[in-house]
């Protein structure tokens, strides 16, 4: 039986798919979260006990290692690829996270799983540091020695060495580049060793080890990302460090509770949808605010803000806001949602409105909907190309 098994969001997977210790450990995640974060769900039916994926989609890794992947359902019949393809370019607008890619043929989207591109993309920026040059710095030492080194320290000399006179307690400076910053990616790189199962990653971390031969793993590392700072001489690290971080302290997107699994990257599509179309728009348009707030749906005393995720200022406002949803005609538009807009539109005295879903299929009956909700406020339904750039900006263009 597989150790990888990769589902869609909200696709049901069946006890009977996993060995029994595999699905207990997911359960137990499933349960320790319940209260916080629901990332998947336990149910059952005539065909017995399953899990069903939510709206969050990534990797996550049980300790005897068995992945669980789960893919963003961009349309009714998602194909795997296209969804990594897109689910890894919504990555890459995300802020302090270091996801960078140019060039998607440079990976083999049908062999990797999500956990192997992370791991191929860290490789990447790592190659990238290397060109530039490891950081060495000078490193103070102590110790006992076969021959004298450095100064002498009479009073541990003394006190260590008083009957073994052919050894010196000395103290002193060595230019290494086994330091904490070189230690932290060592230590990385051997913990991704014991994790990837792709031959490529697995060639390229042996190389890097070889090349990092000399440096110690880092004793300390949950310490070291307290306190650690980028200045001038190490800024080419900051990309290949946040990966570092990302991989040893296992939960850097997602917190969750349990010591069930290895590792958990999670992502609320919501959100990184919400994202990805805000930065698109800000990139395109000018006066452009997120999470734009200054209005309460009631107004004494003032509770309940008011958030759209995408304000443009000027002399005619617009408001939009995004819905990671399949929607593929008027009648399955959620009514919640217009009551949504609508009070946008009423409590920001803004008459031009806009939802954006993401397009799900090729040949829809309109690429936009408008609804009027009086002879001034107007909503607009526009569907959202998360495959093609270009037709989003004849949307912008149309606001």
């Amino acid at each position: 039986m597989s150790r990888l098994i990769q589902i869609v969001e909200f696709e049901k997977l069946y006890q009977k798919n996993f060995d029994k210790k595999d699905f207990d450990d997911i359960e137990n995640f499933i349960l320790k979260n319940s209260e916080n974060t629901q990332f998947l769900r336990l149910g059952s039916n005539c065909n017995g006990k399953f899990i069903q994926a939510k709206n969050y989609v990534g990797v996550l890794q049980t300790k005897s290692g068995f992945t669980l992947e789960i893919l963003p359902k961009i349309a009714k019949n998602s194909d795997g690829e296209a969804s990594k393809k897109i689910f890894i370019k919504m990555l890459k607008t995300l802020k302090n996270f270091p996801f960078k890619i140019s060039n998607f043929a440079n990976l083999d989207l049908k062999k990797m799983s999500i956990l192997e591109i992370f791991i191929s993309m860290f490789l990447d920026e790592l190659s990238s540091l290397l060109k530039k040059g490891i950081k060495s710095d000078y490193v103070n030492f102590s110790g006992n020695l076969n021959f004298l080194k450095g100064k002498l320290v009479i009073s541990e000399q003394i006190d260590k060495n008083n009957i073994h006179k052919n050894r010196f307690y000395v103290k002193y400076d060595e230019f290494t580049n086994d330091i904490e910053i070189n230690q932290i990616i060592k230590t990385t790189l051997e913990s991704l060793y014991k994790i990837s199962s792709y031959i490529k990653n697995q060639q390229r971390i042996r190389k890097f080890l070889f090349m990092f031969d000399e440096v110690s793993k880092h004793k300390n590392y949950k310490n070291f990302f307290k306190h650690y700072c980028i200045n001038r001489q190490t800024k080419h690290y900051e990309q290949a460090l946040l990966w570092c971080k990302i991989f040893l302290l296992k939960n850097s997107f997602t917190p969750y509770s349990g010591d069930n699994l290895a590792f958990a990257f999670l992502f609320d599509m919501n959100r990184l949808f919400e994202n990805y179309v805000g930065k698109f728009i800000q990139k395109n348009y000018e006066n452009v605010k997120l999470q734009y707030f200054k209005k309460y749906l009631v107004d004494s005393p003032k509770s309940f803000r008011l958030i759209p995720d995408i304000f443009i200022a000027g002399e005619s406002k617009i408001i939009a806001d995004t819905k990671w949803k399949i929607v593929e005609s008027p009648k399955e538009i959620s009514q919640a949602d217009l009551y949504q807009l609508y009070t946008y539109g009423k409590k920001y005295n803004c008459y031009r409105l806009f939802l954006i879903y993401p397009k799900a299929i090729d040949k829809l009956e309109e690429n936009h909907y408008i609804f009027k909700f009086d002879d001034k406020m107007i909503l607009k339904i526009i569907y959202f190309d998360l495959e093609v750039d270009d037709k989003n900006k004849e949307l912008i263009y149309s606001f």
